[in-house]
C-alpha cells in the first residue's frame, strides 16, 4: 500500500470509529432549527452534512485543514521556482490532513503522471461531437465516458466488501484527477485551434503540465498562475453546488466518474462556476459600451448603475455565505500586482472593486457587495493569451475534483450513508401553520 494510501487509511479507520462512539452517545442531540425559509430558500445554511477537506466561515473566508490561503502559500510545496503552491500538496493536505513534504509531493506527482494515459475511446467519443459543443458538454461526456474504466464499478461488481469502498474509491480519484488536465486540454485544443493537439510533458508537475498542454504563452509566469488557480479553486467545504450534488451521487454508491459528472453539471450552472464566464463577459460588453478600454471610476459606476437599472446583477459580486472580500480574490489580485504591471483589463477590474460595493451597499438590501472569486480570474486569463473565456469553468472543474475527490474517500471511508431528506408539500406547509395559529 502506497504512503499516501497507507496514512489515509489509518486516519479514516480512527475517525471512523471516534465517530462511531460519538454518534452512540450524542446522537440524538439538537445541533440546529431549521424554519420555513430555509425550506423555501434553497436550504441556506442548514447543517446536515460531514466535509472533512475544507470548511468556509463568512468572514475569514475559505480554509482547507485549518489553513488559508495565505498559509497555504507560505507552507505548501511549490514549483520549482518556489513562488506558486502546488494543487498535488494540496490534495494531499486535504486527503490526511497533514502538509506534504517535497518528497511526498514529489511521489504524488509521479502518481498522477503514471496515471494520466486517457482512453482511447474518450478521445473518439470527443471527435464525434462538433466542434463548437460548449467545452462544459465535452468535458462531462468526457468524464461519463471513461467511467468503463472505473474500479469501485468493477469491484462492486465482483461483490466487493463495503469495507473496501474507500480504495476502490482512492484509485477512481486518483486516475480521474491524473486524466483531467490532459482530457481538459484536448477539449481547448480541439474547439479553438483546429485540433492542434500539444504532447504532455512529463518532467512537468501537474499544474505546469497542464499549462504546458494549452500552449498558451509558454512562460513560467503562466505557469504559476495555473498552479495557484488550481490550488485556490479546489474546494469550498460540502455546500457548494457541485460539491454537494458529487456527495449526493456518491452517496448512491455511484462511482467517482459518475458523481464527478454530476458535479461538473452543476459548475455549468450560471450562479455557479460559469460565472466566471460571465464576469469577463460583462467587463468586455462594458469596454465596447464606453469605447474605451481605460474607463474612469465615473464611467464605470454609470455602467453599473445602468446594469442594475436592467435588473441584471453584477457578476462576480456576492456570495451565498461570504460577508467579506473573498480570499480568493485577494489571492488573484496578489498575483496581479507581482507579475503583471499596466494591463487595461486587470487596472480595470481594480476600479471595478472600488465602485462596485459602495452602490451595492447604497442598495440596502446587499448581505455581500464584496468581490468574489470570479470577479478576477477572467482578466488574468485574458492578459496571458487565454481569452476564450467559454472555457473557464472546464478549468474550475478541473481544480474543483481535488476536493470533492478527496471528500468522496471520506465519504466511503466513513461509510456515510445515502442522503435523504425530508420534503413537504405546500399544503403541508400551510396545515402546518394553521395548527400553529
Amino acid at each position: 500500500m502506497s504512503n499516501l494510501k497507507e496514512i489515509f487509511f489509518e486516519k479514516s479507520s480512527a475517525l471512523k470509529t471516534e465517530f462511531k462512539a460519538l454518534l452512540k452517545e450524542h446522537g440524538s442531540t439538537k445541533v440546529d432549527e431549521v424554519v420555513l425559509s430555509q425550506i423555501f430558500g434553497g436550504a441556506r445554511g442548514i447543517k446536515m452534512m460531514l466535509w472533512e477537506t475544507s470548511q468556509l466561515d463568512p468572514i475569514k473566508g475559505i480554509s482547507f485543514r485549518g489553513y488559508s490561503i495565505p498559509e497555504l502559500k507560505e507552507l505548501l510545496p511549490t514549483g520549482p521556482d518556489g513562488k506558486e503552491p502546488l494543487p498535488e500538496a494540496l490534495f494531499w493536505l486535504m486527503l490526511v490532513g497533514e502538509i506534504p513534504s517535497d518528497d511526498q509531493v514529489r511521489w504524488l506527482t509521479d502518481q498522477w503522471t503514471h496515471r494520466s494515459n486517457v482512453p482511447e475511446h474518450t478521445f473518439k467519443v470527443l471527435e464525434a461531437l462538433p466542434t463548437d459543443t460548449h467545452p462544459m458538454t465535452q468535458f462531462n461526456i468526457a468524464i461519463t465516458s471513461m467511467q468503463t474504466t472505473s474500479c469501485f464499478a468493477r469491484r462492486y461488481e465482483e461483490g466487493m466488501n463495503k469495507s473496501e469502498y474507500w480504495d476502490a474509491t482512492y484509485e477512481d480519484a486518483m486516475n480521474l484527477i491524473a486524466r483531467l488536465p490532459r482530457i481538459a486540454a484536448y477539449i481547448y485544443r480541439r474547439t479553438y485551434h483546429n485540433g492542434d493537439h500539444i504532447a504532455p510533458d512529463i518532467s512537468l508537475d501537474w499544474g505546469a503540465n497542464f499549462a504546458h498542454m494549452l500552449g498558451i504563452n509558454g512562460s513560467d509566469d503562466f505557469k504559476n498562475l495555473i498552479r495557484l488557480y488550481l490550488t485556490i479553486h479546489a474546494d469550498h467545504e460540502g455546500g457548494n453546488a457541485s460539491a454537494h450534488t458529487t456527495h449526493l451521487i456518491g452517496s448512491t454508491l455511484s462511482d467517482p466518474y459518475f458523481s464527478f459528472a454530476g458535479g461538473m453539471g452543476s459548475l455549468a450552472g450560471p450562479l455557479h462556476g460559469l460565472a466566471n464566464q460571465e464576469v469577463i463577459k460583462w467587463i468586455f460588453r462594458m469596454i465596447d459600451a464606453l469605447g474605451t478600454r481605460t474607463p474612469t471610476k465615473e464611467q464605470i459606476a454609470d455602467y453599473v448603475q445602468s446594469t442594475l437599472a436592467s435588473g441584471q446583477v453584477i457578476p462576480g459580486y456576492g456570495h451565498a455565505v461570504l460577508r467579506q472580500p473573498d480570499p480568493r480574490f485577494t489571492a488573484q489580485k496578489l498575483f496581479a500586482e507581482e507579475y503583471i504591471k499596466g494591463d487595461d483589463i486587470i487596472e480595470t477590474v481594480w476600479k471595478t472593486l472600488e465602485v462596485v460595493p459602495p452602490i451595492l451597499q447604497g442598495l440596502g438590501k446587499v448581505k455581500n457587495p464584496w468581490p468574489n472569486v470570479d470577479a478576477h480570474s477572467g482578466a488574468l486569463l485574458v492578459y496571458y493569451g487565454l481569452k476564450e473565456y467559454s472555457f473557464y469553468t472546464v478549468l474550475f472543474g478541473v481544480s474543483r475534483a481535488l476536493g470533492v475527490l478527496a471528500a468522496q474517500c471520506w465519504s466511503r471511508a466513513l461509510g456515510m450513508p445515502l442522503e435523504r431528506p425530508k420534503s413537504v408539500t405546500s399544503e403541508w406547509v400551510k396545515e402546518f401553520l394553521s395548527k400553529e395559529k
